[in-house]
C-alpha cells in the first residue's frame, strides 16, 4: 500500500475514534478543510509540517503512537 494512503487511512481512524469531523480536525490542525480532505482519500502528498500539525495539534497523539501500528511495520 502507498504510503500516502496508510497515513490516510490512520489519520481517518483517529479522526473517527475521537468523533472530530474533517472540518473539526482542519480547524485544530490549523490546514484548510479542503487540505484534509485530500490528505484523508490519500490524495495529497503532505508536508513533515502538517503531518506534524494534523497528529499533535489535531489528532492529540504523539509521533509514535500514530505511526506505531502495524499497517507501517517494515516499510511495506
Amino acid at each position: 500500500m502507498d504510503i500516502k494512503l496508510k497515513i490516510a487511512q490512520r489519520i481517518k481512524e483517529l479522526r473517527e475514534q475521537r468523533g472530530l469531523t474533517q472540518e473539526a480536525l482542519a480547524y485544530k490542525s490549523d490546514v484548510d478543510r479542503t487540505y484534509m480532505n485530500h490528505v484523508e482519500k490519500g490524495k495529497r502528498n503532505i508536508s513533515i509540517i502538517n503531518l506534524e500539525k494534523i497528529i499533535v495539534n489535531g489528532l492529540e497523539v504523539s509521533l509514535l503512537e500514530f505511526f506505531n501500528v502495524k499497517v507501517f511495520e517494515n516499510g511495506k
